[in-house]
């Protein structure tokens, strides 16, 4: 099924090696919680992914060294923007690892895309 059209939401966060255990626990409370999202209709999540490794020194390079920190990538879309908007409102609400999360997040760089849109998609 393509996702041309649909919701996006990317966040990426860079770690230190002191925080990597952090982040696998705090992804696997999400990854959990996640599993309680709607499947169907307007707000439906269509897919989940959360992804780890090395940051390179130089990110254009696949060669490059790895700099000793470590990228966790958050990968969500959904059937539309009303999706995403559920998605936060339920977190504040009952996701308990939220305030973790955060507090997580500012020990090192974080990058997002609340709500995109996919503009190419093949499958």
């Amino acid at each position: 099924m393509s996702h041309m059209g649909k919701s996006h939401l990317v966040i990426i966060w860079t770690v230190g090696p002191d925080e990597v255990a952090e982040g696998d626990r705090i992804f696997a409370s999400h990854g959990g919680w996640m599993k309680g999202h709607p499947r169907e209709g307007d707000v439906a999540l269509l897919d989940y992914t959360i992804s780890k490794g090395p940051e390179l020194s130089n990110p254009m390079d696949p060669s490059s060294e790895p700099t000793g920190k470590t990228i966790f990538v958050l990968d969500e879309y959904y059937e539309s923007p009303a999706g995403i908007a559920r998605h936060w409102q339920d977190a504040t609400d009952n996701w308990p690892d939220l305030s973790a999360i955060m507090a997580w997040g500012a020990k090192g760089t974080v990058a997002t895309l609340h709500n995109g849109t996919a503009v190419q998609a093949l499958w």
